[in-house]
């Protein structure tokens, strides 16, 4: 099923109330011009006029009541499915994960979320209105027909003509506004990289040429924008000049009709609304516009849908101190390797350090060990088991990662060490990170809103180790002490090697930390040249010129 398709049907009951009330709308339209037509004859007749006063007096009570459930029923339907479409698109981005997302900008993304999102939501209300639009000028047609067979001969031609311009109008703009959108999320995306930025950007004094940059997709903007606009006006003035002439053409019609006494002058008088309605029907063009709009939303959305989210198994772990194993492991990034066929042992409850230099593969081994992306080649496994087969919660409880730069979520540092974590909990990981001194100097310790925690990038990675320390067989360090000072360091990796009961995977460009594990990994242009200790390896040249 399309986007398109789901997001409409997911407007739910709030569609059938839509439909309910365009077509008591609809038929409300349709029949004041008989009522009306009737009125006059009455008049002219000197028969007794009220009661079709009066019924024409509750055709426009209903209409009216039909157009304030609609706008009503409208918004509400709009909003909710809005909530859990961006719901839906959040939840989804997340499970792709980090290395299945990097197809799409954040900027883009965040643009897809909240603006297409909108949009997209529009789909079943845009349906409702389309076919709502639609069915005025249809029952004009027929009740032109049962007047005078002449009168709807007139009508059709204009219909015609109507048509034709509203299918060219709905084709042109569903190009443009979907090339637009892609625009904006260029945009979007190159904004969101330099707001990531900025201090760099600023200190390197390349602010004018960083504009220039992400505003380099604004000319194209522009130039959809205003292919918009000329379509848009182009059929909105050739609507106008169709609507005028079905109206002459039926009036001219039925005076022909009436000269001849084949109708009478109340019907001419309802031939003339119907007329009316046939003139208004360039409005349609707003209709199959948000139309349009709605289907160009919901193709970008569909695009981020479509993306496969990391797939989760159901087994558990059995008894084991965290042996990891890599057996055939390679990663591409398109047609480059950045792991090749990688065959490593990892001993269960061993402290390894992985060296090499940069682009030799250290971050995508480690990424893979915890299972923050999936081999193209390969199998990893811990204790015994495939990861892509454990489920969410057994990988998640066994494996922790800290990174160089790390990102702290929630509202406040306890939150961002372990939302889901006991006071006592939380504090522990702190303690063992050495993270508990700052944390108590902070206006309200652990419950200080990270927003009024002020943090050097140490103290960040301090914390990021803390939200890390809680894993039962694996650790995952990707560099994640490169900004401590050398004490504090010292002293973490001292408690690291403490930790027996699980492994730790150290990436390290210090030898003083290579020195410190069990084992060194040393890696090569995606490959493992050597695996032994730091005492083993540094006699080689090539290995020692790793750490500078």
């Amino acid at each position: 099923m399309s986007t398109f398709r789901a997001t409409a049907r997911r407007a739910g009951s709030w569609l059938p109330l839509l439909g309910l009330s365009a077509l008591a709308g609809t038929l409300s339209l349709l029949a004041l011009p008989v009522v009306l037509g009737n009125t006059v004859d009455a008049i002219v007749s000197n028969a007794d006029s009220l009661r079709w006063l009066a019924l024409a007096a509750a055709l426009i009570g209903v209409g009216v009541a039909a157009d304030l459930i609609d706008a009503y029923a409208g918004a509400a339907c709009v909003a909710g499915t809005t909530a859990w479409l961006r719901d839906r698109l959040v939840g989804h981005v997340l499970a792709v994960g980090p290395h299945g997302g990097r197809r799409l900008d954040t900027g883009d993304l965040v643009s897809r979320v909240s603006g297409n999102a909108a949009e997209a939501a529009q789909a079943g209300p845009s349906v409702v209105a389309v076919v709502a639009a639609v069915l005025p000028p249809v029952g004009s047609l027929v009740l032109l027909a049962l007047i005078d067979l002449w009168l709807a001969v007139a009508f059709l031609a204009g219909l015609v003509l109507v048509a034709v311009i509203l299918r060219v109008f709905t084709r042109q703009t569903a190009e443009v506004v979907s090339a637009y959108l892609r625009a904006q999320g260029r945009i979007a995306g190159r904004l969101s990289e330099s707001l990531a930025g900025v201090r760099t950007i600023a200190a390197a004094g390349t602010v004018e040429l960083e504009e220039r940059r992400v505003l380099e997709h604004l000319p194209e903007l522009h130039r959809q924008g205003v292919r918009s606009w000329r379509v848009l006006s182009r059929s909105s003035a050739q609507a106008a000049v169709v609507g005028p002439l079905v109206l002459v053409a039926v009036l001219a019609t039925g005076g022909v009709a009436l000269s001849a006494g084949r109708i009478s002058p109340g019907e001419l008088f309802a031939a003339s609304q119907y007329a009316v309605i046939g003139a208004g029907l360039g409005g349609l063009t707003g209709m199959f516009g948000r139309l349009a709009r709605s289907k160009a939303g919901a193709a970008r959305v569909g695009e981020v849908l479509d993306l496969d989210p990391v797939r989760h198994g159901g087994r558990t772990l059995p008894e084991g101190t965290g042996r990891l194993e890599f057996r055939g492991v390679t990663v591409r990034a398109g047609d480059v390797p950045l792991l090749d066929g990688v065959d490593l042992v990892v001993p269960g409850g061993s402290t390894v350090a992985v060296v090499g230099p940069s682009g030799a593969g250290k971050s995508v081994l480690t990424a893979v060990a915890a299972r923050l992306c999936d081999p193209d080649e390969g199998t990893v496994l811990l204790d015994g088991v495939p990861l892509d087969e454990l489920c969410h919660e057994a990988l998640r409880t066994a494996v922790g990662c800290a990174f160089d730069r790390p990102v702290l979520v929630g509202a406040t540092v306890a939150d961002a060490i372990g939302s889901r974590w006991s006071p006592e909990q939380v504090e522990a990981a702190a303690r063992a990170t050495y993270s508990h001194d700052f944390v108590s100097r902070l206006p309200h310790r652990y419950a200080t809103p990270l927003t009024d925690a002020p943090m050097s990038g140490g103290e960040l990675q301090r914390l990021g180790l803390a939200r890390a320390w809680r894993a039962e067989r694996l650790l995952v360090l990707d560099d994640a002490t490169s900004s401590l000072d050398t004490v504090t360091e010292m002293r973490i990796g001292q408690t690291l090697i403490g930790d027996g009961g699980r492994t730790r995977l150290v990436v390290t460009h210090r030898a003083s930390t290579a020195a410190r594990a069990d084992l060194v990994v040393w890696l090569a242009g995606g490959r493992v040249r050597a695996v032994g200790t730091h005492e083993q390896l540094r006699d080689e040249p090539d290995y020692r010129e790793v750490f500078g």
